[in-house]
């Protein structure tokens, strides 16, 4: 029997990657949902059904009934002051969930939901997305390879995309906390610093040059330090050339001096002036993770990274949820309850959904 699956902003950025990659697989049926006309023309693209609505409507909890859906993969950004209706209505229906949300609050904040899932039976994931499913996966693999051995007490690690933009949801929820305070875990505690400040160049295997990358808020501070022991965990990112992090750091120096209040007006002209460099940008997003500890009584230290080329980065974040679906067509049943999406994919799987045309991983440790 196939998995019917119901990507939620499915003509969205992300939305639009994983309802094409979805088409594709054997025992998924694809329900695609949005509020806009695209909807129906995308659907007839792919040869899918679709349901053209308000998920935040009454009719939502019924079109899930309706359509069967045995999954939702919610992609519709920002998450930053989103609640949890989508989720409510997936658990009222019975629907398996699981959201593309990097947004600290909203995904430590999914908990809440823990008790009404368990009774449904269904399973509410949220955070599947790079941060945290596949940071985690990639330490996780990492320490059961170590043994116990090793002993980690650092983290450091971040993402720098391509200069090819990415939707405007996207954009609005990362200068949604620029010159806010946002948590880093420092000396075994969690610290306040500003969103955006801490400009700092990274190199990268594979990459000419550097890149110019900032704090950024992430759920990960919510889970890592408790659930791996860590005493430092810093998290910073930034867009492909080195002219946009400096612009949002700009941002959040205003908004810090107060000559801005918010910077909602400023992140539709930043997504529009940034479209307009993208030819200067070569195409190539990574992801890099250092791990410090101790090894056998010896400082030690493990460091992973993955290339993706040809403007290929956006499909990362994706490939959580596309590795969930994936697994669920062939009878996987993900645990009831509502929690963080942490420890529920590999990384074996999670790099087998991504694919290897266009990504290189490199790791060593010493």
């Amino acid at each position: 029997m196939s998995l019917n699956v119901m990507v939620v902003g499915a003509y969205g950025n992300f939305g639009s990657i994983i309802s094409r990659r979805l088409a594709r697989v054997d025992g998924i049926e694809l329900v695609l949902a949005g509020r806009g006309a695209q909807i129906a023309q995308l659907a007839q693209e792919l040869g899918t059904r679709f349901w053209q609505g308000d998920v935040l409507g009454t009719d939502f909890a019924k079109a899930l009934s309706a359509f069967q859906v045995g999954l939702v993969i919610h992609t519709a950004g920002p998450f930053q002051g989103q609640d949890y209706a989508v989720a409510r209505a997936c658990i009222a229906a019975g629907a398996h969930y699981c959201d593309l949300s990097d947004a600290r609050e909203f995904v430590a904040g999914i908990t809440q939901l823990d008790e009404s899932a368990r009774s449904r039976g269904v399973a509410v994931l949220s955070g599947c997305s790079s941060v945290p499913t596949l940071s985690a996966a990639v330490i996780e693999a990492f320490l059961a390879k170590a043994g116990g051995g090793f002993c980690a007490h650092s983290l450091r690690y971040g993402i720098t995309s391509s200069a090819k933009m990415p939707g405007l949801s996207t954009v609005q929820g990362v200068l949604s906390y620029a010159g806010r305070p946002v948590p880093q875990q420092r000396n075994g505690r969690l610290e306040q610093v500003p969103g955006w400040y801490g400009l700092e160049w990274v190199s990268i295997t594979g990459m000419r040059g550097r890149r110019l990358v900032a704090n950024v808020d992430v759920p990960d501070m919510a889970v890592f330090p408790e659930r791996y022991g860590l005493r430092d965990v810093c998290f910073k990112a930034g867009p492909g050339l080195a002219l946009g992090t400096f612009a949002n750091h700009l941002l959040a120096r205003a908004i810090r001096s107060g000559l801005i209040s918010r910077p909602d007006g400023i992140a539709s002209r930043l997504h529009r002036l940034g479209r307009r460099f993208e030819a200067f940008g070569n195409g190539k997003s990574a992801f890099y993770l250092e791990l410090g500890g101790v090894k056998d009584e010896h400082p030690s230290r493990y460091r992973w990274e993955l290339l993706a080329t040809h403007d290929k980065g956006p499909q990362i974040p994706c490939c959580a949820a596309i590795a969930l679906a994936r697994k669920m067509a062939t009878g996987f049943q993900p645990t009831p309850g509502a929690r963080v999406c942490v420890g529920e994919i590999d990384l074996q799987e999670y790099l087998e959904a991504i694919g290897p045309s266009f990504i290189t991983v490199t790791e060593w440790s010493r």
